[in-house]
């Protein structure tokens, strides 16, 4: 039996230009994501949707998850 964990987390109310600031600010971290761990990020209209997604470990996901919101903070700070 495989197990397979989606989460998504919605930012909302938040302007084109910062979604594309933070989605640009996560990009490096986007790379090499640990095997069957995986990170989608959209802008759908005044909102950015991240889509997470593990098929093996479900503590890395929830520190990916932990992970990510926290370099999205830092990138929201630092553009405010």
């Amino acid at each position: 039996m495989s197990l397979t964990c989606q989460v998504q987390v919605v930012l909302s109310n938040i302007t084109k230009e910062k979604a594309e600031t933070v989605k640009k600010a996560l990009e490096p971290d986007n790379v090499d994501f640990p095997e069957g761990l995986s990170l989608n990020v959209e802008n759908v209209d005044n909102k950015l949707v991240f889509n997470f997604e593990s098929k093996k470990n479900m503590k890395q996901l929830i520190g990916t998850i932990d992970e990510v919101m926290d370099h999205i903070q830092v990138a929201l700070k630092v553009i405010e």
